[in-house]
C-alpha cells in the first residue's frame, strides 16, 4: 500500500459552475482530512480550489498553497492556509507540487487544470514520476476527455499500457480507496515508443 502524506489536487478556479462540482470539492477536502493526508494546491481562495482548501482545513488537514506571483497579485491567494508559498512561475508552481505531493486527484477544470493533468501524465510517462493519478468524473465531466485520450492510443501516439498511468472514478467518496490501491507503478522510458 502507498504511504501517502500529503495528495495534490488540480482543478478549476471558476465559481461560475453547477453545485454537483462544488459538493464534489467540498466533499473531497473532507475526505482528505478524514484520511489524515494533507493538501498541495495552487494556493487560491477562488472556485473549486477555494472550497477543496476550505473543507480540508475546516476539518483538520494541513493545506500547502503554491502559487505564482502574478496571480497572487491579483487578489485571489487564499490567505488562511497552513503554508503559501509565492513562485516566481508557473513553471516553478507545478514543479513544486508535484515533488511536495505523493499521489495526485483531479476535479473538475479548465484549460490550467486540463495543463497540469497532462504535463502530470508526460512526466509519468517519461519516468519523471511514479505516483498516482486519480481522475474525478463527476457527473461524466471528463468523459469527452478520456475518449480522447483511448483514441490516441488507439491510432498509436501512445501505448496502449499508458491507458494505466492513471486510474478513473465516478464520485470522490471512491477516491481514499483508489489511491491506497494504486499499483506501484515503475514505467521504462526507453519502453514509450515501442
Amino acid at each position: 500500500m502507498l504511504d501517502i502524506k500529503n495528495v495534490c489536487v488540480y482543478c478549476g478556479s471558476s465559481s461560475n459552475v453547477d453545485d454537483v462540482y462544488k459538493t464534489a470539492a467540498t466533499k473531497l477536502g473532507e475526505s482528505i482530512a478524514a484520511e489524515k493526508w494533507g493538501v498541495v494546491y495552487g494556493g487560491g481562495r477562488v472556485g473549486l480550489m477555494g472550497l477543496v482548501a476550505d473543507s480540508a482545513l475546516k476539518n483538520g488537514a494541513p493545506v500547502i498553497g503554491i502559487i505564482p506571483e502574478h496571480i497572487q497579485e491579483r487578489e485571489v491567494q487564499h490567505e488562511d492556509l497552513t503554508e503559501l508559498h509565492v513562485v516566481d512561475t508557473m513553471h516553478i508552481r507545478k514543479q513544486m507540487m508535484v515533488d511536495r505531493s505523493d499521489a495526485f486527484i483531479v476535479l473538475a477544470g479548465g484549460l490550467g487544470t486540463l495543463d497540469e493533468l497532462f504535463e502530470l501524465l508526460t512526466w509519468k510517462q517519461l519516468g519523471l514520476h511514479d505516483k498516482p493519478i486519480v481522475i474525478v468524473n463527476i457527473d461524466g465531466y471528463w468523459t469527452k476527455m478520456l475518449e480522447a485520450i483511448s483514441h490516441i492510443a488507439d491510432i498509436g501516439f501512445m501505448r496502449k499500457e499508458d491507458l494505466d498511468m492513471f486510474l478513473t472514478v465516478d464520485s470522490v467518496e471512491d477516491v481514499a480507496e483508489a489511491l491506497k490501491n494504486a499499483p506501484a507503478q515503475k514505467f521504462d522510458p526507453t519502453t514509450k515508443w515501442i
